[in-house]
């Protein structure tokens, strides 16, 4: 049987992740995921392409908010009552209208990442719309890169580790890939032939797979970058893909029809 076998979010878009044993879909994914951004001074994201160490950066929710622990750092905790101050971001090819956390978040940032930059809020009626050649006119996501939920299936892990192994290279773990369901019960890949499946009464379209980038390459415990485990998905994950051209894919991006609920151990119905 195919199942839920981990539930993540990342309320910090690159910053360290959150398990869950259950989640409320919500209008942008899994509730709360990635709804703060950290911006450059010019409203421009920033990612753990640029700054590896983000991925040291834990963020914890609390009532009404965020506290953000990093190593050698007091807690930051910010308050999204407060928050009144509104500005223009850019992430991609996308601009949103978004909150402020104001001067002590931007501090304490700006510290550990050794660059001046701020954090921001996505607000509840701001409206990021996804990418139309895979998506509905009303699907929404937040800080997302550009699809409101990532899904991998453990099977794809265990075989990409598989290979590492023959090459005495050490594995790595699902949390590199930054997705927010992962399931077990399948093939490995065969994520890869889903259109649509079920989870409890929520419908999800899996509507195009993941490219990846250097950031599955950072060690989330050190945020040190090397080279695997991308060496090794090139060798059988790159793909011609009809509209982002020859990249590795890992992954599918999905867009669920209705909100819900998740828990770990819910059946996942193959719908086509």
């Amino acid at each position: 049987m195919i199942k839920i076998s981990q539930l993540a979010i990342y309320p910090v878009k690159s910053c360290a992740q959150i398990i869950l044993n259950s989640a409320t879909i919500d209008k942008f994914g899994l509730n709360m995921d990635r709804r703060w951004m950290v911006v450059d001074e010019n409203g421009r994201f920033l990612t753990q392409r640029q700054i590896a160490i983000m991925c040291l950066i834990k963020p914890t929710l609390v009532d009404n908010g965020i506290m953000l622990q990093a190593p050698g750092m007091e807690s930051c905790k910010i308050d999204v009552r407060s928050l009144t101050k509104k500005q223009e971001v850019a992430i991609w090819a996308d601009h949103c209208t978004v909150f402020d956390c104001g001067e002590e978040a931007s501090q304490w940032l700006s510290q550990f990442l050794e660059k001046k930059c701020r954090l921001v809020y996505f607000p509840e009626n701001e409206i990021r719309q996804v990418d139309l050649e895979y998506a509905e006119h009303g699907d929404k996501t937040a800080f997302s890169d550009g699809f409101p939920l990532l899904l991998i299936s453990e099977a794809s892990l265990e075989d990409l580790n598989s290979r590492l192994a023959s090459k005495q290279q050490k594995s790595v773990e699902m949390r590199r890939f930054r997705p927010n369901i992962v399931v077990s019960g399948c093939e490995p890949f065969a994520e890869d032939k889903w259109q649509r499946i079920k989870i409890g009464e929520t419908v999800l379209r899996v509507v195009k797979p993941c490219s990846r980038c250097v950031i599955p390459n950072i060690d989330p415990e050190t945020g040190i970058r090397g080279t695997e485990p991308s060496q090794t998905l090139k060798e059988y994950r790159r793909q011609e893909h009809p509209l982002i051209g020859n990249k590795i894919f890992f992954g599918q991006n999905v867009i669920a029809e209705n909100i819900g609920q998740f828990a770990v151990n819910m059946p996942v119905t193959i719908i086509e």
